[in-house]
């Protein structure tokens, strides 16, 4: 018979060792993408020519807008990525923040773009509470824009 210190401790290790990895796990798990989403641009397609700054409104069916943070089903919020692409690894991956990965955690669907001459690609990327892309990602296809 296993006395109760024995039990105890082996309880608490048990948590110590289980707590981080549930999670960790939680932290890095896709949430499921209901069938039907889209995101999409509204008011610029493949192939216009634009004067910086310009708009981009972002578009979403299927599913609703919350700010990052917010764990609500169905729920997402935007990412603008600019002149790249995610690789099948970085879309199990919270999406990076920096000038080719614009986060829009506040819930917008709209913002103003600065790009110099030339041609440039842009993709939504519809990101959960956690920025995390869903699964399996729900991704605009990539235009291309040229900015005179």
């Amino acid at each position: 018979m296993i006395s109760y210190s024995v039990l105890r401790r082996s309880v608490l290790v048990a948590l110590a060792v289980g707590i981080p990895v549930i999670v960790a796990f939680m932290a890095s798990a896709e949430t499921a993408a209901p069938p039907n989403a889209v995101v999409y641009f509204i008011n610029v397609k493949d192939g216009d020519t634009v004067t910086s700054p310009f708009k981009v409104q972002f578009g979403l069916t299927g599913m609703g807008v919350a700010p990052a943070g917010v764990e609500k089903p169905n729920t997402g919020h935007h990412h603008l990525v600019i002149d790249t692409t995610l690789s099948p690894e970085e879309l199990k991956q919270p999406i990076p923040a920096d000038a080719k990965h614009v986060h829009f955690g506040g819930g917008q669907t709209e913002t103003m773009v600065t790009l110099p001459p030339g041609p440039h690609t842009l993709q939504l990327v519809l990101g959960d509470w956690s920025h995390i892309p869903f699964n399996p990602p729900i991704v605009s296809p990539v235009i291309t824009v040229t900015v005179k």
